[in-house]
Formats: C-alpha cells, structure tokens, sequence
C-alpha cells in the first residue's frame, strides 16, 4: 500500500523495480519536478514515458559495470544523472517484417508514438549501412529522454549476410499482446490512462526493449559479424537498450577526468558539425553469451555487450532551447564502441 504521499511516476517505479531497487533508481537521476508533482488516479503519458526510461535505465546499469560504477561515483559526490537519451538497434530486410516484429523502427514506433514521442530526425549512416531515427517527447522535450532508433538494411550487404539474417531475425517473435496494445491505444486517444492499468503493463512495455530472437548459430554469427560488427551485436543483444547516456555540463572535461582515472572511455569526443553536441563514451563491457555450434551443442562466447554514453547539448540560438538534434558523424563514432570488448 502507498501512503498517498508519493507521486505517481515514485510508485510506478517502485512497483516495477521494487521498493529498493525503484528508491535507488529515482534518487540516481535528475527528473524534472512537474514529472515528480503528478498525483492522482491516472497517469499521463509523459510520465509513463519518464517511468519508461528510469526503468530501462536501471536494467541498462544491471547489464552494464563500467555505467553502474560511474553512477555511484556520481551519487557518492551528490549529483544526479540527467538521462538524455537511450539508443537501440533493429533490423529491416527489404520487404516485410522482422519476423513477428515490424520492420525496423517501426518496432518501437509503435510504443513510443502513443506515448507522446515524434520522429524528429532522420540520420543516414551510410558507412554502417543503417539509418537512424531519432524520437524525441512533445509535452517535455528536454525534460523526458529521446530514443535514437537505429535500423540496419539488410539489402545493403551480400547474399550470404541476407540468408544469415534470415535465419537469425526471421523468427523474432512480438512482445506486445493485447492488452499491451491496448494500452497504447488509450494512450493515444486519451493522453492517460488509470494508474492500475500503467502499473500492470510497465514492466511488459519495457519488455519490448530486450531480444526477441531464438538461439544462434556460431557460423550465422560469424557471417553477420564479420560484414558488419552492428548485426553482430543485435544477433547477441536484440532490442536491448545499446547505450544509455549522460547529459553533463562540460563532456571534454568529464571526458580527461575518466581517462586520467584510467576510466574505459573513447579516446576522443565527437563534435557534430553545428559544434553544439559533443559525445563520448565508455567502450562496452564484454557479456558471455550462448551460441549453438554445427553439432548443436551449446558454445559461449565473449563478445560486446551494452555502454555508457555522455553528451554535452549546448544551446540553440534558432530556438532559445537545448539543441536536441544528433549528428550522423556523431553517432557513427559512438557504434564503434560495440567493435570490440
């Protein structure tokens, strides 16, 4: 039972994570107070949009050391997390859909559209045969994390990579089910729905953002990694959050504290071309996953599991507001953080 003096988006979150591992989660990052002032019986999308991403942020840092570490470094100086955007991987073949999924973005656009999210970008990645969509929130844009929803285009490679990614993402199965659309569908039409409602599909919500394929075979891996290091690691990861990311004053200092700590981070930083967002990250932490060998047994691996990003947005002066574009060179720098863990 709550208290009633909790607000909304604290006993959402809570009653996802847990009393714990919810308390710790919102003490770890900085959310805006009108998200936080919400009470009542029912829940707005941007605060089921906020409840969202302090959820999969927490999975993000479960999978992710090198992030969770830095996180308690923050908390221990008495600073929050300002969580700017999280990032994913899909895959498109050139007609159809992804197995039970639909194409590409349109996996997540589904989700994120009802809950007040627009395309307010498209970013060509041509060096890494992707393309990438960048969804950012109407009611709170600076206030609530944008999804940068990247797609890889299948009929870009070889006959060989396409036959391997049949085989890998054909049989993707759909996480959402009825009652999940449903949810999306009251979203849309109303803006809100009942607190009850967003408490029970929260958690499978957040579920969509996680691997929907079966086992993989080593030689399918090897196919596809070996034409392209981003294919590899959805073959490993799926749908999973690839990075989550910090927006901090100053990332060029940040970025020579860490690497002066001896911290994992990127080398350089990578400036878009307006010059007003400036990214950098740790390169990701190596994960164990399972593959099935030719005689169908069972082989793991070490390969390059999710990171921890960092990005500065200075401002606009188009606008008056935070620049909250990405840059195609930014964000081509930033996947090569997945090549090698």
């Amino acid at each position: 039972m709550h208290s009633g003096n909790e607000s909304t988006i604290e006993r959402l979150v809570v009653g996802t994570l847990g009393e714990a591992a919810g308390k710790t989660a919102l003490d770890a990052l900085a959310i805006d107070a009108r998200l936080l002032a919400e009470t009542g019986p029912n829940v707005s999308r941007a605060v089921f949009a906020m409840a969202l991403g302090v959820t999969l942020f927490d999975g993000l840092l479960a999978r992710v050391p090198s992030g969770a570490a830095y996180g308690a470094e923050r908390l221990a100086r008495g600073e929050r997390i300002l969580f700017d955007h999280g990032a994913l991987r899909t895959i498109r073949f050139p007609v159809g859909p992804t197995g039970g999924l639909p194409a590409g973005h349109e996996a997540f656009a589904r989700i994120l559209a009802p809950l007040g999210y627009h395309v307010a970008g498209v970013y060509p990645l041509p060096a890494l045969k992707m393309t990438g969509h960048a969804y950012c929130h109407r009611d709170m844009p600076e206030a609530i994390p944008q999804y940068f929803v990247s797609e890889l285009h299948v009929e870009r490679f070889d006959d060989a990579f396409g036959a391997a990614a049949r085989r890998v993402f054909g049989g993707s199965r759909d996480p959402l089910g009825p009652e999940e659309a449903a949810l999306l569908h009251d979203f849309s039409r109303h803006g809100s729905v009942p607190f009850a409602q967003a408490l029970a599909m929260l958690p499978r919500i957040a579920a969509a953002f996680e691997r929907h394929h079966g086992a993989v075979r080593v030689s399918d891996y090897e196919t596809l990694l070996a034409r392209s290091a981003e294919a590899g690691w959805i073959a490993t990861e799926g749908n999973a959050f690839n990075h989550a990311t910090d927006r901090v004053a100053d990332v060029d200092a940040l970025a020579d504290r860490l690497r002066d700590a001896d911290w994992p981070i990127k080398d350089r930083v990578e400036v878009s071309g307006s010059g007003r967002v400036r990214q950098t990250a740790f390169r990701a932490d190596p994960v164990e996953r399972e593959f099935l060998g030719d005689d169908d047994k069972s082989v793991r691996r070490t390969v390059p599991g999710s990171f921890y990003e960092f990005i500065t947005r200075e401002t606009n002066p188009a606008t008056g507001g935070l620049d909250l574009a990405f840059d195609s060179g930014n964000a081509t720098g930033i996947f090569a953080m997945t090549r090698a863990a």
